[in-house]
Formats: C-alpha cells, sequence, structure tokens
C-alpha cells in the first residue's frame, strides 16, 4: 500500500517515524512551506521537512494543497495520512487517494472537534483524553472513525500531554495503516449528538482573571503550557505562568493578591480558593522556578497580580 504523509509541527514527527520503522511505504510527505521565524525571521522547515528531508523522503510544500492535485493524483499514492497538516482538503484532494483520507486527531471524538483539541480537554478538566483515526470528509473532523486510543491526563500541562499524545498517535498510525492493508477495517459513525467544538487559541485567551475560582485558574495555566503561555501583570508588566498547583483555602481577600511567596511557589488568592504558581516568566526574564523569582526578590507577599 503506497502512503503519503502529510504533517508540520513535531507533533507529527513521531507518526511518520513509527510507519517508517514499521517498514510501511511512504512514498512522499506534505507540509506546510518553509515560514520565517523568530527575531531575525529566519525561513525554517516545518520540523516533519526536516524529518523527512534527512531520510531522503521526496518533500512537497504546497501553499495551497487544492491547488495541487495534479501533482496528488500523479503520486498514485492507495491512501493518505494527516496528521496537523495544517490546511483544509477539498474533495477533490480526497479524491486522489482510492483508499482513502486518514487524520490523527488528538481528541476523543465526537468530543472537541477543531484546532485546539489538547488545551480543551485540559481546560475541561478531563481526566482522559486521547487520539482518535477517523476518515477524513469535507465537514470539520465528522468522519468515520477506524480506532481509538486513550491516555489518562493526570496533573500533565499541554505541553507534557502533547507528548504523550504525538506517541500515541504514532501507535495508532501503524495500527491504523495495518487495518487498511489488510482490508478489515471497520468504521464506527460519530454520535454528532455528542460533538463539542474548539477554537485555535489567541494569546488573549490566556489572560488570567484571578476573580474566577482557584480551579479554573489552575486548569488556564495547565492548558496553556507552554504556550502561548497563561500569563497576568505585576506591577504594569506582563508575567507569563507556566506551572500551578491547587493551594489550600485562603481567607477572605483581594483577589490577585500574593498571600505567600516562598520556594513551595507563589501562593495567589482566587475568587473562590488559592492556586500555588511554581514556574514562571518575568518580563524580559527567562522561564524559572518561583522559588527562584522569590529568592530574587522580584515577587513577595502582598504583590497585586492582575
Amino acid at each position: 500500500m503506497k502512503i503519503v504523509f502529510a504533517g508540520s509541527p513535531e507533533f507529527a514527527v513521531p507518526a511518520l517515524n513509527a510507519l517508517l520503522k514499521a517498514g510501511k511505504n511512504v512514498i512522499a510527505v506534505i507540509t506546510q512551506p518553509d515560514k520565517p521565524m523568530g527575531r531575525k525571521q529566519i525561513l525554517t522547515p516545518t520540523p516533519v521537512k526536516k524529518f523527512a528531508s534527512e531520510r531522503g523522503l521526496p518533500v512537497y510544500e504546497f501553499k495551497k494543497i487544492r491547488e495541487n492535485v495534479t501533482e496528488l493524483t500523479a503520486l498514485n499514492a492507495d491512501i493518505m495520512i494527516t496528521c496537523a497538516y495544517g490546511q483544509l482538503l477539498t474533495q477533490e484532494v480526497l479524491n486522489c487517494f482510492k483508499s482513502g483520507v486518514w487524520n490523527i486527531h488528538a481528541s476523543l471524538l465526537p468530543e472537541f472537534r477543531g484546532a485546539s483539541p489538547v488545551q480543551a480537554a485540559v481546560l475541561a478538566g478531563k481526566t482522559h483524553t486521547g487520539v482518535t483515526v477517523m476518515k477524513t470528509e469535507l465537514s470539520l473532523d465528522t468522519g468515520d472513525m477506524l480506532l481509538v486510543k486513550r491516555c489518562e491526563i493526570g496533573n500533565m500541562t499541554c505541553g507534557e500531554l502533547t507528548e504523550k499524545l504525538s506517541d500515541l498517535g504514532a501507535a495508532a498510525a501503524v495500527e491504523a495503516v495495518g487495518y487498511l492493508e489488510a482490508g478489515n477495517a471497520q468504521l464506527l459513525v460519530q454520535d454528532n449528538n455528542k460533538a463539542t467544538y474548539c477554537k485555535k487559541i489567541n494569546k488573549p485567551d490566556c489572560k488570567i482573571d484571578f476573580n474566577q475560582s482557584a480551579q479554573t485558574v489552575f486548569r488556564k495555566i495547565k492548558a496553556f503550557s507552554p504556550e502561548p503561555a497563561a500569563f497576568c501583570m505585576l506591577n504594569g508588566e506582563n508575567l507569563n505562568l507556566f506551572n500551578a498547583e491547587l493551594a489550600p483555602a485562603q481567607p477572605a481577600g483581594k483577589c490577585g493578591e500574593v498571600i505567600s511567596a516562598d520556594k513551595r511557589g507563589v501562593v495567589v488568592r482566587c475568587g473562590e480558593g488559592a492556586v500555588s504558581i511554581t514556574e514562571l516568566q518575568l518580563f524580559g526574564g527567562k522561564r524559572m522556578r518561583a522559588a527562584d523569582a522569590v529568592n530574587g526578590r522580584k515577587i513577595k507577599a502582598g504583590d497585586i497580580l492582575e
């Protein structure tokens, strides 16, 4: 079975690697074009392009895949596996693959269809999430499901959970191709009545409101770590928050007030309860343990986080 793999970020690399290690016939890779990165805006390839190029795979960087149906048809592939590719597919693109296009989606569909399923699961306080391999159709993440793999969220940040789901997606990719090669794929129709949706996360969404409950603040910090990063203001300057724990109940007082600051963390009063911030980044500085910020007298009890 001839396979085209489409993906862009680091999240997709383990799936491509797993397919190659399993001896699957990946004949080409499709990814997003190089983009300027960093302060110097250096043109940088996607992690998938870098990985594929190092292994001698043909790589196509379509600015708009829908305008490259002729090239896709010429590949004469049986299936395409997509994983965080980053472009919408048209029916003409889907028609290029006689055995279908199959997407690795980082949620337990039909829950969290859309652009930010990992963050959405953490924000919602879910105990479990996973990856779903589904057959791609034109509407958003609605295709029939080939297989599902679950994992526990526990106390992980979005970054930690993303790494775990990336490895889970790699295993799912190999298993899914195995089913398709054997011709014994059994599909499950999604229950649209149970569908939920999540949007792309923008930096303004990451602003912390300490008037909200400690549970809500805690989940936001976890969901947006390491990027785009939850944030608040300290003395008029941006303060990024990367990790936190729920703290014991505190006496009533001003929301956002730093109740204590020591080597265990920076405890901040919320609308209900309190959180202990354990990793942060001061304006113009580097990410650090909250204890280091306390030792440097950058944050102290009585400060107000807004």
